[in-house]
């Protein structure tokens, strides 16, 4: 396993009362787990393939998790992740920024939902010449990423330890 979930959303700072939205949930990686934390709040898996959300909310199921609801939807538009205005605390997204076409969209998407004082959890592929993960040239370096975001009006909390082939960056709205 290339990192850990469960340390990387505690060191993230997940509340048991937290509206999460996991951003390209995937088979939900982070989903599940961030489901477990916030037991008394909900985590919403944003994903564009169907078969992805289907897998998650099998696993959500399993492990008895009510608060977890899947949605079909485009993080690079506006609206399209299908949530409200400003209702999440935490935003979750974790090996996406790399496959993102509209960068600009996507932050804006973030920033559309999060609340005053919401915060993003970003963990993303890390150039450092590893074989695996996406091809050099995909790759977006915690450099650039933290210099996009800020641009957006995002503020850069922390870097955090998220294995060696990835970076985490905690920023606040």
């Amino acid at each position: 396993m290339f990192t850990d979930p469960v340390k990387n959303l505690k060191v993230f700072g997940l509340r048991e009362d937290m509206i999460v939205a996991d951003l390209g949930a995937g088979t939900g990686f982070y989903t599940i787990p961030a489901g477990k934390i916030v037991s008394m709040g909900k985590v919403y898996a944003i994903e564009v393939q169907r078969d992805f959300l289907i897998t998650v909310k099998n696993k959500a199921v399993e492990a008895h998790l009510d608060n977890v609801e899947c949605l079909l939807g485009d993080v690079e538009k506006i609206g399209g992740t299908k949530l409200k205005d400003k209702i999440i605390d935490a935003v979750i997204a974790s090996n996406i920024l790399f496959q993102i076409e509209d960068k600009d969209k996507f932050i804006e998407e973030i920033k559309r939902i999060l609340k005053s004082e919401g915060k993003l959890l970003l963990i993303d592929w890390s150039d450092n010449g590893s074989v695996i993960g996406p091809s050099f040239d995909k790759i977006i370096s915690k450099d650039k990423a933290r210099e996009m975001f800020e641009s957006k009006g995002f503020i850069w909390q922390r870097d955090i330890d998220v294995g060696d082939h990835h970076y985490g960056i905690i920023f606040s709205k």
